[in-house]
């Protein structure tokens, strides 16, 4: 590569799609934090839609936001070298016409788009599943497919999750739990609105089948062991750990938060009534001081495992995802969950620097031919 190239400041492009009437769809607040992090550092970069990129042109129509009007405005930029991916809903993603673009760009000869594609719940356990150091973080998960699966899975382990496969913010996910002593013995909770919800009980697994299934509507589902996690004053907590690939193209944590679900609430989804919180606070009570270290250090080495994997497994450029995982009583970890549209982390400090690696990992990118970067 020539020298010229490595000094080169890339073109970064934010992708999304259209919309009619607030000109195009995603979290317009991390959109703004992007555009001006990247001035910040000199990167010229802008959002842009599906529908106006296109490949074969010199320039393209896209979005700037001023921040002294307050405005977004559409101008003329010159074709991004790298793309980054915030095509919010995967029922955009699934869109004929977004799939083409977005597989246009892979086969691009010098674009670089990376995390082309939201992951799917039961492919992530598939995929972790394959490699021996990630397969024993991987709680048992099967395909929900019928009542008889259910029952025996019910036989093996008391109390199961069951989650939509391409699931957002802990919606859908129910909880069923065996109670042998119980009149009744099938108990499921139904994760309602906000701070409601449902508890249905049966003694009958047709009956049971057939509140489920209603509840899933067409939806795929899983089901997934219930791991007995460490609490915090009774509630549920799991560790939220965002993964970047830093300037030189390596897996780096940038960083943990921890989020303690709503009180008798079954995920600890802040949209659900979650809270955000220390990792520390949450382990030290259970752990003390120096394991709670140990913990914490064992879950940053596994968090990059994990990511490599995914990647390797998903046979896309990856450049960032966040990921859910959760301690168990005897201190054992567990992963749970991974996004490769991670929302914003909350914690500031956190925030700035995976903003800053967005461009860092950009300018890596820049600096390799497209078919070496793997």
């Amino acid at each position: 590569m020539s020298h010229l190239l490595t000094d080169r400041k890339p073109v970064v492009a934010v992708l999304t799609v259209g919309d009619h009437e607030c000109l195009f769809r995603g979290n317009k607040a991390n959109f703004k934090d992007i555009l001006n992090t990247g001035n910040d550092l000199d990167f010229p970069v802008y959002v842009v839609t599906t529908k106006d990129l296109k490949l074969s042109a010199k320039r393209v129509q896209g979005y700037h936001y001023d921040p002294d009007d307050k405005i977004w405005s559409k101008q003329w930029f010159p074709l991004p070298d790298v793309i980054y991916n915030r095509i919010p809903q995967r029922e955009d993603e699934r869109k004929r016409n977004v799939r083409q673009k977005i597989k246009e760009i892979i086969q691009h000869k010098t674009i670089h788009i990376y995390n082309p594609y939201f992951f799917n719940k039961r492919k992530l356990f598939e995929w972790l599943k394959k490699n021996r150091s990630t397969r024993a973080l991987v709680p048992d998960t099967k395909r929900l497919l019928g009542p008889r699966s259910l029952a025996s899975m019910l036989k093996t382990y008391e109390r199961l999750y069951l989650k939509p496969e391409s699931g957002k913010a802990g919606k859908g996910i129910m909880l069923l739990q065996y109670e042998a002593e119980h009149i009744k013995p099938y108990r499921l909770t139904i994760q309602g609105q906000r701070y409601r919800h449902i508890v249905y009980r049966t003694a009958k697994l047709a009956s049971l089948w057939n509140r489920i299934k209603a509840e899933m509507k067409d939806t795929p589902y899983i089901m997934q062991e219930g791991i007995q996690l460490t609490p915090y004053k009774e509630r549920n907590f799991d560790l939220r750990v965002l993964v970047q690939k830093t300037g030189k193209g390596v897996w780096m944590v940038t960083g943990v938060g921890a989020r303690l679900a709503g009180l008798k609430r079954i995920t600890t989804h802040v949209p659900q009534g979650g809270s955000i919180e220390s990792p520390e606070k949450l382990l030290t009570p259970s752990f003390g001081n120096e394991m709670t270290t140990v913990i914490l250090h064992r879950l940053k080495s596994n968090a990059v495992l994990i990511a490599k994997q995914i990647e390797k497994a998903s046979g896309h450029l990856l450049g960032e995802m966040s990921m859910d995982l959760g301690i168990d009583t005897e201190g054992n970890m567990w992963f749970f969950e991974a996004n490769s549209k991670p929302m914003k982390f909350d914690e500031p400090q956190i925030r700035k620097k995976s903003l800053e690696r967005i461009f860092q990992y950009s300018q890596h990118l820049v600096n390799q031919s497209k078919n070496s970067v793997h």
